[in-house]
C-alpha cells in the first residue's frame, strides 16, 4: 500500500512537470497549427490538483523555471520608431529570388535602414541574412573591355558608345550612371520598380546636387572646390552626349542635367566594388546591388559581403561570433577613409571617425607613451582601441574621437628613451597655440551651426548636410580643439604631468590612471612651481581679465 502511494505521488509529480512543457510548445506554435494533447495528461492533472498542492514544493512551481516563464515584454528600440518598408518593396524582390532572413527594412527621416527582426546568438560561423541574385543587379567591369552582368545593353545601342567614350581610369561613376538610366528605361527591368524606393533629388544627401549657396556655407573650401569640379565634370559630360542631335532613346534617359547628376550621385553613394567570379571569369566590377545598398555605414560593422559563385548570388552575412539583438541595425563598413572623402562620396561624416586627421603645420611632437597613457589607448599603432578598463569613472572622452586624435597628433618614440618634461610641455604649448589659431579661423562655432540648422524648418537635404558637416567634421574639430585647448587641458595636463613627472621612475600608466590625477598631486610630484616655468599654463589672472573684456561677445564653445 505504501509503495503504491509513493508511486502515485511520483507519477503526479512527473505529470506536473510535463504539463507546462506541453503548454509552452502549444503557446509558441503558429496560430494556424494546433497541438493535440492526450486525455491522460489533462484528466490526471485535474483529478490530482489537491495532491499536487500538497506534494509539490514551492520551489518546483513553473515560475521557478526560466524556460517556462512567459516571454518578456519587448523593449523599445530605435528601430521601433521607424516605419516598416512598403510591402511592395519586399514583393518585387521576392518574385526575383531575393531572400531576407531575420531582418526587416525600415524607413525614417534619414532614409532606409536594415534592422534585426529577432535576436541572433553568436555562432562560430557567419550567418546569412540576405541573398541577392546577379539577375537583379547592375554591374560593369572596372577595366576594358566593358562587360555587363547581366548584359542588358543590346548590340549597337548608342548608350554603349557613350559608355565607351569615358576615361577608363577615372569615369567609373559616369559609366554606372549611364547604365542606371538605361535600366530605368527598360520596361522589363527590375530597376524600373526598385527606382521608386531610391532617394529623390530633394532627399539625396550628395553634395553634387548642392547649390552654390549651400557650398558657400561649407566651412571646408577644399571639399567645396572638389564638389564644384565634380559637378562641372558631370555637367560637361551630359552636355557632350545629350545634345539636341542625339536620338530620342538617348535623350529621354536624362532630359535635363539634374537628372543625370542625380544618377551620378546614386553611383557614387550606392556603388559596391566587388571581385566576382562568373563561371571561369574573375572580374573586379562596379555594382548596383539592390537591398544590400540599404545597409548603412559603421566603423564597427556587424555584417559583410560574400560572393557565392556557384549560383551567382551575393550573400550578406553576420560576422562570426556577433551577438545581434532585436532592433539592432545591420551595418557594413563603406571605407576606412577620412571625413572629407566620406562627405565627397556619400554625403555624411562621422564625429567618431578613427581615420580622420587634423593637419598640423608645426614640428611639435608629444611622446607616444605620454599620449597613449593620457587617453587610455591600447593596441598597436594600426589597431588602436580605447581601453575602458583604464578609464576613471565619469571619463568624458569618446573612444572614436580619442582614437582619431591618436592617429592625428604628431607623436614620437625612440626605443626606451623616456619623455623629457620640459620638451613635452613645450610641444603641448605649441600644439595648443596652433589649435587656438585653427579655432580663430572658423567664422562660426558648432553651437552657432546648430542654431542655424534649428532655425530652418524645411531645409533642403543638401543644405542640412552642409550645416551638419559644420557640426561633424569642422564643428567637431572646433569642439574637440576648444575642449582640448581650453577646458579639457586641465585634466589632460595633470594626467600628462602625472605620467612624465612621476618621481618613482615608473612609466606604467595603469597605476597612475587608477588615481584621480589633479593639479595638486601634480604640483606635489613636481619640485618646482608649475605656474612659474610651465608655458602650457596661462596666467589665471590674465585669462580672467581677457574673459571680462570679451564678456559682451563671449565665444560659445
Amino acid at each position: 500500500m505504501g509503495s503504491s502511494v509513493v508511486f502515485q505521488q511520483c507519477l503526479i509529480s512527473s505529470l506536473h512537470y510535463q504539463q507546462p512543457n506541453h503548454q509552452f510548445v502549444k503557446q509558441n506554435c503558429p496560430p494556424s497549427r494546433t497541438v493535440r494533447t492526450t486525455q491522460g495528461y489533462g484528466g490526471a492533472t485535474r483529478a490530482s490538483a489537491a495532491a499536487l498542492e500538497a506534494t509539490t514544493p514551492a520551489s518546483s512551481s513553473p515560475a521557478s523555471f526560466p524556460l517556462l516563464n512567459p516571454p518578456a515584454e519587448p523593449q523599445d528600440s530605435p528601430a521601433s520608431q521607424l516605419e516598416l518598408a512598403d510591402p511592395d518593396f519586399y514583393r518585387i524582390g521576392y518574385v526575383r529570388n531575393v531572400r531576407a532572413y531575420g531582418v526587416e527594412f525600415r524607413e525614417g527621416p534619414d532614409g532606409f535602414g536594415v534592422y534585426a527582426s529577432k535576436d541572433v546568438e553568436p555562432l562560430r560561423r557567419a550567418r546569412v541574412i540576405m541573398e541577392i541574385p546577379l539577375e537583379v543587379m547592375l554591374t560593369i567591369s572596372q577595366k576594358l573591355p566593358w562587360m555587363f552582368f547581366p548584359d542588358i545593353i543590346p548590340l549597337g545601342h548608342p548608350i554603349f558608345d557613350i559608355i565607351n567614350s569615358t576615361n577608363p581610369e577615372t569615369d567609373w561613376d559616369l559609366r554606372l550612371a549611364c547604365l542606371l538610366l538605361y535600366a530605368f528605361d527598360r520596361d522589363d527591368n527590375f530597376w524600373q520598380l526598385y527606382g521608386d524606393f531610391l532617394p529623390s533629388v530633394e532627399e539625396t544627401t550628395s553634395l553634387l546636387l548642392a547649390t552654390e549657396e549651400d557650398l558657400s556655407e561649407l566651412q571646408d573650401q577644399n571639399l567645396a572646390s572638389k564638389m564644384r569640379e565634380q559637378r562641372k565634370r558631370a555637367l560637361e559630360f551630359w552636355e557632350k552626349n545629350w545634345h539636341s542631335g542625339v536620338p530620342l532613346k538617348i535623350r529621354r534617359l536624362a532630359p535635363d542635367s539634374e537628372r543625370f547628376i542625380w544618377a551620378v550621385s546614386m553611383a557614387q553613394s550606392r556603388c559596391i566594388n566587388l571581385q566576382v567570379r562568373i563561371g571561369a571569369l574573375v572580374q573586379n566590377a562596379n555594382m548596383f546591388i539592390p537591398y544590400a545598398d540599404m545597409l548603412n555605414h559603421s566603423f564597427h560593422p556587424n555584417c559583410f559581403f560574400h560572393w557565392r559563385f556557384k549560383d551567382r548570388m551575393l550573400e550578406v552575412m553576420i560576422n562570426a561570433g556577433q551577438r545581434i539583438r532585436k532592433g539592432d541595425e545591420m551595418t557594413i563598413n563603406y571605407m576606412s577613409r577620412q571625413n572629407d572623402i566620406l562627405m565627397q562620396s556619400y554625403g555624411f561624416s562621422s564625429p567618431v571617425n578613427p581615420w580622420d586627421v587634423i593637419p598640423f603645420s608645426g614640428n611639435a611632437q608629444i611622446h607616444l607613451d605620454s599620449f597613449l597613457s593620457v587617453f587610455n589607448i591600447s593596441g598597436l599603432p594600426q589597431e588602436y582601441y580605447h581601453n575602458r578598463r583604464l578609464s576613471n569613472d565619469g571619463d568624458s572622452f569618446v573612444d572614436g574621437a580619442v582614437i582619431a586624435a591618436a592617429r592625428t597628433l604628431p607623436t614620437w618614440s625612440d626605443g626606451d628613451i623616456p619623455p623629457i618634461p620640459s620638451a613635452e610641455r613645450k610641444a603641448v604649448k605649441e600644439l595648443q597655440d596652433e589649435c587656438q589659431q585653427m579655432l580663430a579661423e572658423f567664422p562660426t562655432t558648432s553651437v552657432q551651426d546648430q542654431e542655424i540648422l534649428d532655425s530652418m524648418l524645411e531645409a533642403r537635404k543638401t543644405h542640412e548636410v552642409v550645416v551638419k558637416t559644420g557640426q561633424m567634421s569642422v564643428g567637431v574639430l572646433k569642439k574637440a580643439l576648444a575642449q582640448s585647448a581650453l577646458a579639457g587641458l586641465t585634466e589632460a595636463r595633470a594626467r600628462i604631468f602625472g605620467h612624465v613627472l612621476n618621481p618613482t621612475g615608473q612609466r606604467s600608466p595603469h597605476k597612475l590612471l587608477r588615481k584621480k590625477l589633479i593639479g595638486e598631486k601634480v604640483a606635489s610630484w613636481y619640485p618646482y612651481d608649475i605656474k612659474r616655468d610651465d608655458p602650457l599654463i596661462m596666467a589665471r589672472e590674465q585669462q580672467e581679465l581677457m574673459s571680462e573684456f570679451a564678456e559682451p561677445n563671449k565665444l560659445h564653445l
